[in-house]
């Protein structure tokens, strides 16, 4: 049951994670029509490292030009002397406010706000804002021309995706195609933005892993400590599906919106309400 849940989490998290249908929701939502208890560190580890890997593995070479490009802007004294240094500011300025959120009230958020009432909510009401945004939005503004405003107002946006069933992603390209950024520069620059913080959320996983592991011997001395038992095979498992199926969704979804719009997804956001809805009242 562990490898199969591991798999089942594992694709979820790959394949939500990178669609506006947000991967907080699914994650509360699986467990709990299938009747799994919640799956513990090992699972949460696995999964926050196999969306990071995805996305590294994916903007690799973005990261490095716009890495390289940031170090000659500061070294030559022009920080926005062009397009990519500009770029890589923006996602700076624009991570702030979600890095700040998170480190504030994730605990409170994930002790109070993971309901499936709550996703209900949040899923029906991203969908009106989703359909809204790719409905009204220009679609004329490509990648380059994204300004500081865009990046304050989308990084604030990307901060009140840590309410369950909101979606990073769908909030952030929703703000981008409010402010007539066309559909793939939305996406991209959503994906980038994001990176920073999955990374980080798989850093940060790692981190707890680590100091589990290192309870027992702390536990020698007589300080309190909890135990953990690492099967590691489960955590691998969870690894390459998430990072698998995060890579590939990453590919369809900025090939997909080259030509097509985001209704499928507004869609499935209300089709997948009105299911668990009818499951709430149905078994509570």
């Amino acid at each position: 049951m562990e490898l199969l849940a591991a798999a089942v989490l594992g694709i979820v998290q790959g394949l939500t994670e990178f669609l506006p249908i947000s991967s907080s929701a699914h994650l509360i939502l699986v467990p709990w029509l299938l009747g799994w208890k919640p799956q513990g560190l090992v699972f949460d580890v696995s999964l926050h490292v196999g969306t990071a890997l995805a996305i590294l593995c994916y903007f690799w070479k973005d990261w490095i030009q716009l890495t390289r490009e940031a170090i000659v802007g500061l070294i030559t004294g022009k920080p926005f002397g062009n397009a990519e240094r500009r770029l890589a500011w923006f996602i700076v300025v624009g991570t702030l406010p979600a890095a700040v959120m998170g480190l504030l009230f994730e605990k409170k958020v994930e002790e109070s706000l993971r309901s499936p009432l709550v996703t209900v909510g949040t899923l029906a009401a991203l969908g009106i804002v989703l359909y809204i945004a790719d409905r009204r939005s220009g679609c004329w503004r490509s990648l380059e021309k994204f300004t500081w405003g865009d990046s304050i107002l989308i990084g604030i946006s990307q901060a009140i995706a840590l309410i369950p069933g909101v979606s990073r992603s769908g909030i952030t390209m929703s703000t981008a195609l409010f402010r007539n950024a066309d559909r793939a520069s939305a996406a991209r620059f959503s994906f980038l933005l994001a990176t920073p913080v999955i990374v980080g959320a798989g850093l940060l996983e790692g981190w707890h892993l680590m100091r589990a592991l290192r309870a027992p011997v702390s536990a020698a001395s007589g300080a309190p400590a909890e135990l953990i038992a690492i099967h590691w095979g489960v955590l691998a498992l969870g690894v390459a599906c998430a990072a698998v199926t995060g890579f590939l969704c990453i590919r369809f979804f900025l090939r997909y919106l080259q030509t097509r719009t985001f209704l499928p997804f507004v869609i499935y956001r209300f089709v997948l309400a009105a299911v668990v809805l009818l499951f709430y009242f149905r078994y509570f």
